[in-house]
């Protein structure tokens, strides 16, 4: 399952934006949404 997470991570790296500098308060509903998805695949391949 580690092996999936790590390939669904590399793909995100490569086509979803990265709102790390940005404040997440801030940001809009989906874009949150986007950062949380990228924060839950990221966790689950480092585990």
């Amino acid at each position: 399952m580690k092996i999936i997470y790590k390939l669904i991570n590399k793909v995100n790296k490569l086509i979803l934006p990265r709102y790390a500098k940005k404040d997440p308060t801030k940001l809009k509903k989906y874009q949150q949404a986007i950062l949380a998805y990228r924060y839950f695949i990221l966790i689950r391949s480092l585990d």
